[in-house]
């Protein structure tokens, strides 16, 4: 004897069409909250940019002139506002260094001094000279630099700087 198929009474009706759209539901409001979930692990970081420093002619020829500039990053749903301070020193007209205002001792912010032509950490009394090379004191290595581009006049460096040895 063959078993016919059971009925469908409307108990197991209900519970079928119920699972059925529960799930549908579910899906269409859970992908686009995982998706935002998972977004900001997943975007791809800029890890460079060119910086405008701005007109080459605003930078006397021979002086180091400070500048300053912002950086945002977006880690996830974190945001990180960050300042950052370079030297300009215009040689000629076409020859310009830019180097890092961070000590390569113990992060400390340098200075000009104009009257010892010298670049100094107040940590620990670290001296640099005018193209960011070690004159004294306990930094193992010479300011850290920018690569640099002139358009147009204006002046732009690539962001993050190289770290020199």
């Amino acid at each position: 004897m063959t078993k016919l198929p059971r009925p469908v009474n409307r108990r197991d009706f209900v519970k079928v069409v119920t699972g059925f759209l529960g799930t549908i539901m579910s899906a269409m409001i859970g992908l686009p909250a995982i998706g935002y979930i998972l977004a900001p692990a997943v975007k791809a970081k800029l890890v460079d940019a060119w910086i405008p420093v701005g007109p080459l002619d605003s930078y006397p020829i021979g002086d180091p002139k400070p500048f300053s500039f912002i950086r945002n990053v977006v880690n996830g749903w974190e945001k990180t506002v960050t300042s950052y301070g370079v030297f300009v020193v215009r040689e000629d007209e076409n020859q310009v260094w830019v180097f890092s205002n961070i000590c390569t001792h113990l992060s400390c912010r340098v200075s000009w001094h104009p009257d010892q032509q010298h670049y100094i950490s107040p940590c620990h009394d670290g001296h640099f000279d005018v193209l960011g090379n070690v004159i004294s004191g306990p930094p193992p290595r010479p300011l850290d630099e920018f690569i640099t581009k002139i358009e147009d006049g204006s002046l732009f460096i690539q962001f993050p700087p190289y770290k020199r040895s």
